[in-house]
């Protein structure tokens, strides 16, 4: 009978780096947090040393750098995990620089194992690692055998004193012939690049022994707090709103003659798609949707991304968003993320216990999101609404629909097939006038109005009339028939 040894995986204090972990940082593994200069490997490597390190599990610094270890510090500490009171009760700094300059990789790690034994480290760093190697290539013969041998000695050191180990270095490549990402039991690479005028930042967990890690490019983003990863949110288990044959309570949107279309308002956990050309309302009847809840006592989030809050325009939004009860998500940023955004709206999700939400709109959603996010928008949009109707909210999305009468789109982003609901607003001529009108296009699992009906906007918001009958309009570019809600063509049209 065989027995699995049981591997500790530590807590990196890197919000979201666990998760593409796969679960933490193996205890005792040997490391390589490698990338070009200015991506924030060494704030990384800070970050996660000042959540690890105790008096009990000591952690070591080593700087190869021409520069002391206090003017890094300088810097460091300008960020919020670092802590003062640790340093030389918990973090060590050590400077390696005279050992490497002389380029005798057996002096450097001499010096390694004396401040080890020294210390006695649960965690060690060794930053630049890529300074050492600089320095062996130019005084050795064998520079490649070498840095091999040395690897391999100081990772088996390192495991026999049961430490986990770091080594940060700069690097353009991905893997190459260099020994060190044979050896390391774990290879965190972070890249970034200039786009427009934006720095677009992602990590990628190249390596990691013993557990599955989450593939991919995940965006990362350094703040005052440190760096905080945004991976795909998981997507678990469905709750089946249509679960024991019948959907569950209703939601009211604010407009009492929808409520009546939709059979008795919108199913609590639906997703709608409320799509509709440039000034048909599509803001107002969200923002009804939101203060709604808040009459009944509900929270909601909002991410806004056309149009700010204006007294003068919005003044019910502005309302809301004081009482405290709605709370908007920023999207302003040039290098932001579907993933980002998706973690901001769950953060304020499960901080209010919202029940509903709001996404206006789609169109300008996808203009706010860095252009190499854009590539994959629509299986992202996917995910962001499977991982919300999981969280068991009810979601409203706008979508622009271009004023062209012939074209029975709802959104250019094919995301009819996944929503529950959808309704939409257009646009007709009658009389030589543009006249508003309003259906309902799908209501999942129920029973819905088929009528098309004629609706205006007030002070008072929506207000939605009756069906349109015995009057000659046009919607499609041809004559509607007389017959209440019926959309199909005339007898004898072409």
């Amino acid at each position: 009978m065989t027995t699995k040894v049981s591997i500790n995986r530590l807590a990196t204090g890197v919000p979201g780096l666990d998760e593409v972990l796969g679960g933490g940082l193996p205890e005792y593994s040997f490391n390589l947090i490698a990338g070009q200069p200015g991506c924030g490997k060494t704030t990384l490597a800070h970050q996660i040393m000042f959540a690890l390190a105790t008096p009990e599990r000591p952690a070591l610094y080593f700087t190869v750098l021409g520069e002391p270890a206090l003017k890094m510090m300088r810097y460091q500490q300008q960020f919020n995990f670092f802590r003062n009171a640790a340093i030389s009760q918990s973090v060590h700094f050590v400077n390696l620089s005279e050992e490497a300059q002389a380029g005798d990789l057996d002096q450097v790690l001499s010096r390694i194992v004396a401040e080890v034994q020294t210390h006695g480290p649960g965690l060690v760093f060794v930053d630049s690692f890529r300074s050492v190697v600089l320095a062996n290539a130019n005084g050795s013969s064998d520079p490649h055998n070498e840095l091999q041998k040395f690897v391999q000695q100081l990772g088996m050191l390192m495991t026999t004193w049961q430490a986990t180990t770091f080594l940060v270095g700069e690097y353009y490549s991905d893997i190459d012939a260099n020994p060190v990402f044979t050896v390391a039991d774990g290879l965190i690479w972070l890249r970034q690049s200039v786009e427009g005028n934006a720095m677009v930042r992602k990590m990628e967990v190249m390596k990691m022994r013993g557990q599955p890690t989450r593939p991919g490019l995940h965006p990362y983003r350094m703040t005052d707090a440190g760096i905080e990863v945004f991976a795909p949110a998981h997507i678990g288990a469905a709750v089946d709103p249509l679960a024991g044959g019948r959907l569950g309570p209703r939601l009211s949107m604010g407009v009492a003659k929808l409520d009546e279309m939709l059979s008795g308002g919108l199913p609590r956990g639906h997703s709608l798609l409320l799509a509709g050309p440039s000034g048909s309302g599509k803001s107002i009847l969200a923002t009804a949707f939101l203060a709604e809840g808040v009459r009944r006592g509900e929270s909601g989030v909002l991410l806004a991304v056309e149009q700010r809050p204006n007294p003068a325009v919005n003044g019910e939004l502005m309302e809301l968003l004081k009482s405290g009860q709605v709370v908007q998500v920023e999207a302003s940023r040039p290098d932001l993320s579907i993933e980002e955004v998706l973690r901001r709206l769950l953060d304020e999700i499960r901080r209010l216990q919202a029940s509903r939400v709001v996404i206006d709109s789609l169109s300008g959603f996808e203009l706010a999101i860095a252009p190499t996010f854009r590539e994959n928008f629509r299986e992202s949009l996917l995910r962001l609404v499977q991982v919300l109707s999981n969280e068991g909210v009810t979601l409203v999305m706008t979508s622009e629909l271009e004023d062209r009468y012939t074209d029975l789109r709802f959104s250019p982003y094919g995301t009819a097939f996944l929503t529950d609901a959808i309704i939409v607003q257009r646009y007709i001529e009658v009389d030589s006038r543009l006249r508003r009108v309003i259906a309902v296009a799908k209501v999942r699992g129920s029973a819905h109005s088929d009528e098309l009906r004629e609706y205006t906007i007030t002070a008072e918001g929506l207000q939605i009339g009756h069906t349109l009958v015995n009057q000659e309009g046009l919607l499609g570019g041809r004559p509607t028939r007389k017959r209440t809600g019926d959309l199909s063509d005339p007898p004898g049209a072409d």
